[in-house]
């Protein structure tokens, strides 16, 4: 699998809790984080996508410690299940308003 289309998987669940996944992009700032990620309620987190297996490089770690540093989440996700699992964190931590997680989502793909 091929990270943008977990990227694109990203965008179509956050998009279906009522959220945006914003392609972050920062001039001079080489290693920022994939997308940022704004949910209903206000709560903003960090993504950044990876192919199965591969990890962040040395400037990707740096970026995401100063951005850890300033009190914002960063997620590392590397497959579609890793996009179910920072959905269903963002439930249990009540950061997605309940009206939206009443919903009937269907199968998760």
């Amino acid at each position: 699998m091929r990270e943008n289309t977990i990227e694109a998987y990203l965008r179509e669940r956050v998009k279906s809790f009522g959220g945006k996944a914003y392609k972050f992009v920062s001039p001079g700032n080489d290693g920022v984080p994939d997308r940022l990620v704004c949910l209903p309620g206000g709560q903003v987190a960090f993504v950044e996508l990876k192919a199965p297996g591969k990890k962040p490089t040395r400037l990707q770690i740096l970026q995401q410690k100063q951005l850890k540093h300033l009190g914002f989440e960063v997620f590392v996700i590397d497959s579609k299940q890793g996009v179910n699992d920072f959905i269903l964190q963002q439930e249990v931590e009540g950061l997605c308003d309940e009206s939206i997680l009443k919903r009937d989502w269907g199968p998760l793909k």
